[in-house]
């Protein structure tokens, strides 16, 4: 028996959206580096947070909410650090550029941090992280988003955060770990989709607005509405509520833009830190060093026979291996959702790979 689910060449997908992007306006660079990090979303299987987000970001630029060109503005910089006004531009191709610099400086002085204000959304976390890995580097990527709030603090009933992902990769002598984690228990995109499906979670996850765990993704939607819980759920959410306050101070704080100003609509403060291994004891060193923890990890016994313990990234890495060879499969939401924006813009939809 053959698998009949569609399957769609990687290339292929990158220039469906990165054409549909030019034809809403946006400069081919910048079009180019948004397709690539949305597609590598769901190359990794990060199937919310890839292509699902095009449509979104159509709507963005149709409303004139997404910068379609320009450059971001340079507030502060000092030897190892910047930090930009982002002038609402596309996330994905503000990273790009804030990684290039914070690399730049860590060739030099060991470490780079770039700091972005009033960008627009970023997309995936872990889209980025093989770019750095590749390179021998360390890099730690945080956002948040100051015009939303889904998150209550540990305690509390009433949102004040968004999930507030933060990511970090790093080499080893083999395949890098790759860690992408929000300080709540998920995140909206999963909550949305379950909503507009009218599924539940496996697990109560979230908050009603009196405050009780629930598996019922539709809280989120009520009013008033309902929360999502802090990484750590009831047992351990003061984890979860720690992190976010560092996620804030990481971003907000350090971008002095945040929760106390108006908000602008859908966006990011992003926090980006490149780390040289060889400005410390080494590279090889460093891999040494890392290798040896992730194969005690990977040799570790499993508390359940037949699963494996895995590091962090390790099951996105197989996926985009296996997708990248037979083609990406695509959450059937997706292109129903662009096709819309396609008959607009006269983009004729991609093919599916032989």
């Amino acid at each position: 028996m053959t698998d009949a689910t569609p399957r769609h060449a990687t290339d292929a997908l990158a220039r469906y959206a990165q054409a549909l992007l030019q034809r809403a306006g946006l400069d081919d660079d910048k079009a180019a580096d948004v397709a690539a990090i949305l597609v590598e979303g769901d190359l990794l299987g990060h199937d919310t947070h890839g292509l699902a987000l095009l449509a979104g970001y159509l709507g963005e630029l149709d409303k004139g909410s997404m910068t379609r060109t320009g450059q971001p503005t340079t507030l502060q910089a000092r030897g190892a650090a910047q930090t930009w006004d982002g002038q609402r531009l596309p996330g994905p191709w503000l990273v790009l550029r804030a990684m290039e610099a914070a690399t730049a400086m860590a060739r030099e002085h060991g470490t780079g941090t770039v700091v972005i204000r009033r960008s627009h959304h970023i997309a995936c976390l872990a889209a980025y992280l093989r770019r750095a890995t590749e390179q021998g580097l360390v890099m730690e990527l945080i956002c948040s988003d100051p015009n939303a709030a889904s998150v209550a603090p540990f305690g509390g009933t009433r949102a004040v955060f968004t999930p507030n992902p933060l990511a970090i990769g790093f080499p080893t002598e083999g395949e890098p770990v790759l860690v992408d984690v929000s300080a709540s228990l998920t995140t909206n995109g999963m909550t949305t989709r379950l909503h507009r499906q009218g599924r539940r979670f496996e697990h109560a996850w979230l908050l009603d607005a009196q405050g009780d765990e629930t598996d019922d993704p539709s809280v989120l939607f009520t009013n008033p509405p309902g929360t999502l819980q802090p990484l750590g759920g009831m047992q351990a959410g003061h984890k979860g509520y720690g992190l976010a306050l560092w996620v804030e101070a990481l971003t907000g704080g350090l971008a002095g833009h945040g929760r106390a100003d108006p908000k602008e609509g859908w966006g990011a403060t992003v926090f980006l830190q490149i780390i040289d291994p060889q400005a410390f004891a080494g590279g090889d060193a460093f891999t040494h060093q890392m290798q040896h923890i992730a194969q005690a990890c990977r040799d570790n016994p499993p508390r359940a026979a037949g699963s494996p313990v895995r590091l962090p990234g390790a099951n996105g890495l197989r996926k985009r291996a296996a997708q990248m060879r037979d083609g990406v499969v695509l959450h059937p939401d997706i292109l129903p959702a662009l096709q819309p924006w396609a008959d607009r813009y006269g983009v004729a939809p991609p093919l599916t790979a032989a």
